[in-house]
């Protein structure tokens, strides 16, 4: 198949790129990664496709212009750009496959002039679904983006032959809106497997410690999480990542370590007896895939994609999945998951003969098989 892949950053997009190059298909990655960055990530510099002129002073606006405001309109700019662009430089395609509001002249160019089945990856639930989540969230701002984002999700819905989420309760959030569920296409994420290898129990004496990585932030409820850790007395709660807008503990036995190339995290999977994700609203977090690969047992809430992740693993109670923002059930799984540890020293495979279905590979067969049913249908019709 000749297949286009539209998004600004890597995402997961340059991944599932990266492997479908290996699976023979023809591909090509319209983004603002130059070639020495997607490089990095194992793509083939024929399957670049630069967008950046046009878009770069609009990208540095959104990293860098003061107050939500400006950099809402920033945003804008920016997906107008690449959109723009992607239509200018798009090479014949069977299917294209766009972040979600990502391209929507690009999209409807692609069906036109070239017959391109289209798929737009939403990574989260339904768009509707994720403003009324966040507009319910302590301390949210009265709209958490402006309705241009609203339109332009909308429109690529609507445009898509086919709609990929990565978790069930993302899929339930467009069949409760009334999408046929031939249109969706549930793939979890893929993780590397060569990166995120099973790991060491913690030496005996080591304090329990419960890890999470990722932006400290509301959205994945790190308020929760710290109610929940404070009912642990004696626990260590480690963080790696950025700072967003939750406020960090002063308690003692609370660590962050700032964000860290992704090469490195392996060695703090290490140190976590649990991985902790209190979410109150993603598609699939990445890192609870990182964590289970590295063999540290996962208590997540039922909006981050962990619950899908169950199925793939070889250990009884690997993940487990509470409600969202409650802190004491929260605070139950986590004591229940640190009193079932292995003995210090051994050797944690959570997976088993299921690993292989967690790496990016098995991710691209899958949407290999789904493109060629695509391509078999009839296009969808639009709603």
């Amino acid at each position: 198949m000749r297949i286009a892949l539209l998004t600004s950053g890597r995402f997961t997009l340059v991944d599932l790129a990266r492997e479908l190059c290996a699976l023979g298909h023809e591909v090509k990655v319209y983004s603002l990664l130059p070639k020495q960055n997607t490089r990095k990530f194992g793509l083939p510099d024929a399957s670049n496709r630069w967008l950046g002129l046009r878009g770069m002073p609009f990208y540095a606006g959104v990293r860098y212009l003061p107050g939500a405001a400006l950099k809402d309109l920033a945003s804008q700019a920016l997906l107008e750009a690449i959109d723009r662009t992607a239509v200018a430089k798009l090479e014949p395609c069977d299917v294209l496959i766009s972040m979600s509001g990502m391209g929507l002249r690009a999209l409807d160019e692609a069906r036109r002039r070239f017959g391109a089945r289209i798929f737009v990856e939403r990574s989260s639930v339904h768009i509707l679904a994720q403003r009324d989540i966040l507009q319910r969230m302590p301390g949210a701002p009265p709209d958490f983006a402006r309705r241009f984002r609203y339109e332009r999700e909308l429109i690529a819905y609507a445009l898509a032959d086919v709609i990929t989420v990565p978790s069930l309760h993302v899929y339930r959030s467009f069949t409760e809106r009334g999408f046929a569920p031939e249109r969706l296409f549930r793939n979890p994420f893929g993780v590397s497997l060569d990166a995120f290898t099973p790991t060491r129990a913690p030496a005996a004496g080591a304090r329990p410690t419960i890890l999470m990585t990722g932006a400290w932030s509301l959205q994945k409820g790190c308020d929760v999480l710290v109610a929940a850790w404070r009912k642990l007395p004696g626990t260590r709660l480690l963080h790696v990542g950025p700072v967003a807008d939750a406020p960090l503990p002063q308690d003692p036995l609370f660590e962050h370590v700032d964000a860290v190339p992704q090469s490195e995290l392996p060695r703090f999977y290490a140190q976590g007896h649990v991985f902790a994700l209190a979410s109150r609203e993603e598609g699939l977090a990445v890192v609870q895939a990182q964590a289970l690969a590295c063999g540290v047992p996962l208590v997540c809430t039922s909006m981050t994609g962990g619950a899908d992740l169950q199925p793939w693993t070889a250990v009884p109670n690997a993940v487990r999945v509470v409600a969202p923002d409650d802190a004491d059930a929260l605070a139950s799984a986590l004591a229940a998951a640190l009193s079932d540890q292995p003995a210090p020293g051994t050797l944690r495979d959570l997976l088993g003969e299921q690993r292989q279905q967690l790496s990016w590979p098995a991710s691209a067969r899958r949407y290999e098989q789904r493109m060629l049913a695509a391509l078999r249908e009839p296009p969808s019709p639009l709603t």
